[in-house]
């Protein structure tokens, strides 16, 4: 297995991403409970349902997103909140890769596609739309019998909307997209 050199995550995305002692039966199961999870949070965040989205996260969650750091699924949400809430907005996350540790921890990326209307225009007003492409970069623990999110990195890759297109100055990441300090 290979090793990230700046932080010791192991970055072996080969096979299946069975860890030794899963059986086939549990790893499939695993895989259908975080595709669930990940898409009630998509949902949960769409419909503005702040709860039932803090639920869904370890107390010890962190997340990465607008060159921030959040340490706590409370301050992701007093951080994001105000970003969704008076818009239609409709995530839809794609394309999973997840690859198990162990049989109760695992990492996944996700393609996702958000679009929007009531966007803030770059002038700081206006009924914009936009439509932003990236991925998102996640860690899950099994506590107490359910999954839950312990991390997450958004990677905005491009935005197209009424303002035009914004591109970021840096390209999708591989493995490498787990920041630091993510198991």
């Amino acid at each position: 297995m290979s090793v990230s050199e700046d932080d010791g995550v192991p970055l072996d995305w080969t096979g299946s991403g069975r860890p030794e002692g899963m059986s086939e039966l549990e790893w499939l199961v695993a895989h259908e409970e975080l595709r669930l999870l990940k898409a009630r949070r998509d949902r949960y965040v769409d419909a503005n349902d702040w709860v039932a989205l803090e639920a869904l996260h370890a107390p010890d969650h962190v997340s990465y997103a607008l060159g921030e750091q959040w340490n706590s699924p409370a301050e992701m949400i007093e951080k994001t909140r105000p970003r969704m809430e008076g818009r239609p907005v409709m995530h839809a996350s794609f394309g999973s890769e997840i690859l198990f540790d162990t049989p109760t921890s695992a990492r996944g990326i996700w393609s996702m596609i958000d679009p929007s209307i009531g966007a803030p225009t770059a002038g700081g007003g206006g009924e914009g739309w936009r439509i932003v492409f990236g991925y998102y970069y996640e860690t899950y623990e099994k506590r107490n019998g359910r999954w839950l999110f312990t991390s997450r990195r958004w990677h905005p890759y491009f935005t197209i909307g009424s303002d035009g297109n914004v591109a970021p100055t840096e390209r999708p990441k591989g493995v490498s997209g787990f920041a630091k300090g993510l198991r």
